[in-house]
């Protein structure tokens, strides 16, 4: 920790795992140990590869023709792009639970700022694992955590953690980590600057790091030669900048949770039915959004998922409305000794709260469950999370 209590190293960047390949295959223990690619046809190129299929050579972006001369024992699996959507979402929902300075990169990858979130979870290495529990619980798929000062070590971080691993770079370690690193390692180096930098005789970071910087600008311009001699020494400047991805539009809330052990019992699935509806509405008021749909997810003790939805008359911000659709949702499964390994709630449809205009009902109470909601944000607001909350979830 520095001397103001921030943390030395406040920077997570997070990547999944062969993300397409990892959620295309979670489902199917039968592909686990064996090469996967996940693409288009004979004549498309591969979207992702398995760690099994990448041992041949197969690469993202590689001409499917190519990548089965190089691994023809390989299976081909189309691609659900529906599915990686929801997956994505909802680990990027996981990320904001954690921190709301989430920049997202792609649909696998994003930069967290986790220095206000220290005093409640722990220190930044100990965020990165109880984010990796939650994904690898939550979703079934693995992802590799880079922890440092800076955003663009952090990304190198990363990559050296793969898979499903964590590298936290001090401070005071960060140029023994970078300087022996290939300068095509170097985040914003294509293959033509590096060649164009090997060709200088600049092989390394390090080699980079210890060239007179009025050198390096003259030998490749000045704006590449400040840019690299900064990235050289970890000493970028960039933040992060809160950000969604182009293929995750802020139209939907939701917060899932695995059991300690797998449960068949309703009233225990109904509780954290009730909690997770708490959470999610509570969300959507700090947010100033409402929605109409509701949408359950439920995870089988074999890994089965399944989802179901119910779009209400009217969009709404108030618990009970959410917990009520999500209980019968559940209840409609049938589910009777089937055991669940995880639950979800997430309310679909968002639009603005001022937007919405509540049908009256003759003879209904001046003061509801809305009113209820807003009490208890007061209350929670002024004395924490803990303060108040549905009697039925005090342990």
């Amino acid at each position: 920790m520095t001397s103001a209590g921030a943390p030395a190293t406040p920077i997570l960047h997070v990547d999944m795992d062969a993300f397409y390949a990892s959620v295309a295959t979670r489902d199917r223990p039968d592909l686990w140990e064996v090469p996967v690619i996940v693409g288009g046809g004979s004549r498309g190129v591969v979207l992702s590869a398995s760690y099994a299929a990448r041992q041949y050579g197969v690469r993202s972006a590689m001409p499917m023709t190519r990548a089965r001369r190089l691994c023809p024992q390989a299976v081909v699996v189309p691609p659900d792009f529906e599915t990686f959507g929801q997956v994505s979402s909802s680990v990027m929902e996981s990320f904001r639970q954690v921190t709301p300075l989430v920049e997202v990169l792609s649909l696998d990858e994003a930069f967290l700022d986790v220095r206000g979130s220290t005093r409640r979870l722990g220190s930044p290495l100990e965020i990165a694992e109880q984010l990796r529990a939650v994904i690898h619980d939550e979703q079934g798929i693995t992802c590799s955590v880079g922890v440092a000062a800076t955003v663009s070590v952090a990304k190198l971080a990363s990559r050296r953690a793969k898979p499903d691993g964590v590298i936290v770079v001090p401070p005071e370690e960060v140029t023994s980590f970078l300087h022996p690193l290939d300068v095509g390692e170097l985040w914003g180096v294509g293959e033509k600057t590096r060649a164009m930098l090997h060709r200088l005789g600049l092989v390394t970071v390090g080699d980079v790091a210890h060239t007179p910087l009025r050198t390096l600008q003259r030998a490749v311009g000045e704006g590449l030669g400040s840019s690299l001699h900064e990235l050289a020494w970890g000493a970028d400047r960039r933040v992060i900048t809160p950000r969604r991805g182009p293929d995750e539009p802020d139209r939907s809330m939701g917060a899932d949770e695995t059991f300690g052990r797998d449960t068949d019992d309703r009233e225990v699935v109904l509780r954290e039915l009730l909690r997770l509806s708490t959470k999610v509405a509570g969300r959507m008021r700090v947010a100033g959004v409402a929605g109409r749909t509701v949408t359950i997810k439920v995870r089988f003790a074999d890994f089965t998922t399944i989802t179901r939805s119910r779009t209400l008359p009217e969009a709404t911000d108030v618990t009970q409305d959410v917990y009520r659709a999500a209980t019968r949702l559940y209840d409609a499964l049938g589910l009777q000794r089937a055991r669940l390994r995880l639950v979800g709630v997430r309310v679909e449809g968002l639009v603005p709260r001022e937007t919405v205009h509540r049908q009256l009902v003759l003879g209904e109470r001046e003061h509801g469950w809305s009113d209820a909601d807003r009490a208890v944000d007061r209350a929670t607001l002024r004395f924490g999370s803990a303060a108040v909350g549905p009697a039925s979830l005090l342990s």
